[in-house]
């Protein structure tokens, strides 16, 4: 069975949790924007206070964080931060051969850590909850790309 390929169980979790993933990284924009909207605030460029149908009353005060706007900056930044590595990291191990089982519980487990972590982050609960769920996840990435790297050498 080719490891690149929707036939392979293996290759579809590795799919469908870089899917979910993705979705999440592109959702995290849309609710930025949707949260800019909300509070009129937290514009980051001059030209966002001209009047426009979706900004009819400009003030220079939009232009000032907002830290509703900014939370859900940062945490967009995490996700851009650590996406990649997922990405690469899962389609390598995919690579390996694992069995099907360890690659659900390590993509699966990654997606769920991220999504916790993101659950932690929007209700403001504290840095030790959120390093907790960061670092699920990157022990995670750490093991398969471990793996990956003895699989590549032959070890």
């Amino acid at each position: 069975m080719d490891s690149v390929s929707l036939q392979n169980p293996v290759f579809a979790t590795y799919v469908i949790a870089a899917t979910l993933m993705i979705l999440k990284a592109v959702g995290m924009s849309w609710l930025t924007v949707a949260r800019m909207m909300q509070v009129k605030g937290g514009f980051r460029a001059p030209e966002d206070l001209r009047k426009t149908p979706l900004n009819p009353t400009p003030d220079p005060r939009q232009l000032e964080p907002d830290e509703r706007v900014e939370r859900i900056r940062r945490i967009q930044m995490n996700d851009l931060e650590n996406l990649p590595f997922f990405l690469v990291a899962g389609f390598l191990y995919v690579l390996t051969g694992p069995s099907l089982i360890l690659a659900q519980v390590l993509l699966y487990g990654y997606v769920v850590s991220r999504l916790l972590h993101f659950g932690a982050y929007a209700t403001a609960q504290t840095h030790d909850m959120r390093a907790t769920l960061w670092t699920i996840g990157s022990l995670i990435l750490i093991f398969m790309t471990v793996r990956t790297l003895l699989a590549a050498l032959g070890i």
